[in-house]
C-alpha cells in the first residue's frame, strides 16, 4: 500500500523546509527541548546527538531564532550553518578546511550584511579571527551552529570538522553542532566528553510533557483529517498520540509519517480503534522503516556491506520480541561490542533506541538495553494486532526484556568486512531513484523525473551540480517545485 497524503504541510518534513512563519506555525517545543535550545544559546561547545528526524534540526533552527540578527535582542549572534555540501564529502585537509570556511564566511554575509568582513580565509586561525571581528564590531559573542555536521556515512572528513570545532571554539566563539549515532572517528586532538558537552535529543517517554508534545504536533499539521471527531473515549487523542509517539521511539519524522498512515488505515470510519492503529504500525512497518534500510545503503560508504547484517540483527530482535509481546531487549555486551556498526545503523534509522549501556543481566553478565519500535513488532504479534493488555503493557513501561546472550542467533552472526575505499553509492544512481516510492514517498512524479532526464540530468551527483537558476529555466519548474526537488534530493543523499 502506498502511502497518501491528506494535508500539504504533512508534506514538508526536515525543519529547513520551512519559512520562519510555517517554522513557527508548525513546530513546538517541551520543557526539555526548550533547556536543550537554552544550553544552544549559551557559552560552551554543545554536540546534539540523536537518530534521524529526532528534531535536531529544528531546535537549532529555534535556537537560532532566538538570537541576533533574527531576534534583534538577542545577546549573542547566531549564525546556522547547513553543511550539507557534496563537495564537503570529497575532501579533506587544507581542502576541506578553505571550503569549510567559506561556507561559514558566505552565511556571516548573507545573515549579517550590515557587518563589513573579509570574505576569504584560507585557515581556522583566518576564519577565526574574522569572527573575532564580528564580535567585536557588534559587541556581542558567536554561537555558530552546525547543522548535520556528521553522520554515519561521512567519516573521512570527520576528524578535520572536529579539529575545526575544537579550534575555533573561545570566549568569543560557541561552537555546536548536530551529530548522529555512529560518529565515532573524532580526530586524535578532540576528547568529545571534555571538548564538547553531549546532549542525547531522543525524548524520553516518561517525561510529564511526552503526550503533550505529540498532541500539539498532530493539532497543528492534522487540524482537518485527525481532528477530535476522530477519538473516542475508548481511545481518546493523547493516548493515541502517547501510543503513536512511543511506537516510534519518539521520533518526530516517523510520527509524522505514522500520522499519513493512521488517516489511510481509518479509510472514513467515525473513529479510530486499536485495529485501526494496528494496521497503520503494519503498514508503517513495510512502507517506511523497512525501506529505510534500503535507502540508506548507498549512503553509508564504507560501511555499506553493513546494512544485510543489520537487517538480520532486527528481524531476529523484532521477532523474539514479538513473540512475547516485549518492546525491549538487553545484548551481553560482549555481542553488542561485536556487532557495535549494524546496532548503530538500526538505532540511526529509529529501529531501536539505546537506554542502558550496562544492566546486569538474569542469565549472568552485563549488557546493553535497547527499545525496539511498535511497528515492526507488531507484525510479530500473535495476530499481528495490538490489543488492550497489550497497549497497558507497553504504555506501562514494565516489559520483561528479551535477552540475547551467547546461546542465542545474534552470538553466531558473522559481519563482514567494511569496504575501506568506497564512494557513497548514492551519488551515481540514476535520477529515476527518486520518484515516488516507499524508499521516498514523498519523491518526483514521472513527469518531473522525465524532464530532468530529457535535460542531460541523469544522476544525482548531476542533479546536486546543478544550480537553482539552471533549474528554473527549466518548464515547470518553479520555486514550490524547485525546492521539492532539493527536500528529495537531500534527503536522497543527507537524510
Amino acid at each position: 500500500m502506498e502511502y497518501e497524503v491528506y494535508e500539504d504541510n504533512s508534506l514538508v518534513l526536515a525543519a529547513e523546509d520551512f519559512d520562519s512563519e510555517e517554522f513557527a506555525e508548525y513546530h513546538f517545543f517541551t520543557s526539555q527541548d526548550k533547556k536543550c535550545i537554552s544550553k544552544l544559546r549559551a557559552h560552551g561547545p554543545v554536540l546534539l546527538k540523536g537518530a534521524r528526524g529526532c528534531g535536531k534540526s529544528a531546535l537549532m533552527i529555534e535556537a537560532s531564532m532566538g538570537l541576533y540578527p533574527k531576534n534583534i535582542k538577542g545577546t549573542a549572534v547566531g549564525i546556522y550553518v547547513s553543511l550539507r555540501h557534496l563537495d564537503l564529502l570529497r575532501t579533506s585537509g587544507a581542502q576541506y578546511i578553505e571550503l569549510f570556511c567559506k561556507l561559514v564566511i558566505d552565511q556571516i554575509t548573507k545573515q549579517l550584511p550590515e557587518v563589513q568582513v573579509e570574505t576569504s580565509a584560507y585557515t581556522v586561525s583566518e576564519l577565526q579571527q574574522i569572527l573575532i571581528q564580528v564580535a567585536s564590531s557588534l559587541s556581542k559573542r558567536i554561537v555558530l551552529l552546525f547543522d548535520d555536521a556528521a553522520h554515519i556515512g561521512r567519516e573521512t572528513s570527520l576528524s578535520d570538522f572536529f579539529d575545526i570545532f575544537r579550534t575555533l571554539s573561545n570566549n568569543s566563539i560557541s561552537c555546536k553542532a548536530s551529530i548522529y549515532p555512529g560518529v565515532t572517528k573524532f580526530g586524535t586532538r578532540f576528547d568529545v566528553y571534555n571538548d564538547a558537552t553531549v546532549i542525547d535529543v531522543n525524548r524520553s517517554e516518561t517525561a510529564s510533557d511526552f503526550d503533550n508534545l505529540f498532541v500539539e504536533v498532530l493539532n497543528r499539521r492534522f487540524t482537518v483529517s485527525l481532528d477530535d471527531s476522530k477519538f473516542s473515549k475508548a481511545l481518546p487523542k493523547p493516548a493515541v498520540c502517547k501510543l503513536m509517539g512511543v511506537a516510534v521511539l519518539g521520533n518526530m519524522r516517523s510520527f509524522i509519517y505514522s500520522c499519513n498512515q493512521l488517516i489511510t488505515s481509518i479509510n472514513g470510519s467515525t473513529s479510530v480503534t486499536l485495529t485501526h492503529i494496528s494496521e497503520a504500525f503494519k503498514q508503517l512497518s513495510n512502507n517506511y522503516f523497512w525501506p529505510l534500510l534500503e535507502e540508506i545503503e548507498p549512503k553509508l560508504g564504507v560501511y555499506e556491506p553493513m546494512v544485510q547484517p543489520a537487517q538480520s540483527i532486527a528481524e531476529i530482535l523484532f521477532e523474539k520480541s514479538g513473540e512475547k509481546g516485549e518492546r525491549s531487549v538487553i545484548i551481553l555486551r560482549e555481542i553488542a561490542q561485536r556487532l557495535n556498526k549494524p546496532l548503530e545503523i538500526l538505532e540511526y534509522v529509529g529501529f531501536i533506541a539505546r537506554k542502558e549501556v550496562s544492566r546486569g543481566m538474569k542469565s549472568r553478565g552485563r549488557g546493553t538495553r535497547y527499545v525496539l519500535n511498535l511497528c515492526n513488532i507488531t507484525e510479530y504479534l500473535e495476530h499481528s494486532r495490538i490489543n488492550n493488555a497489550i497497549e497497558e503493557k507497553w504504555l506501562s513501561f514494565k516489559d520483561d526484556a528479551v535477552e540475547f546472550h551467547r546461546g542465542s542467533e545474534l552470538y553466531k552472526l558473522e559481519l563482514p568486512e567494511p569496504s575501506l575505499e568506497h564512494e557513497l553509492g548514492i551519488l551515481s544512481k540514476e535520477i529515476k531513484v527518486l520518484k515516488k516510492s516507499n524508499a521516498y514517498p514523498y519523491g518526483l512524479t514521472n513527469y518531473m523525473v522525465g524532464l530532468l532526464d530529457g535535460n542531460n540530468i541523469k544522476t544525482l551527483e548531476e542533479l546536486v551540480n546543478t544550480t537553482d537558476e539552471e533549474l528554473l529555466k527549466l518548464p515547470m519548474i518553479g520555486p514550490q517545485t524547485l525546492k521539492r526537488i532539493r527536500s528529495t534530493v537531500n534527503q536522497a543523499i543527507w537524510m
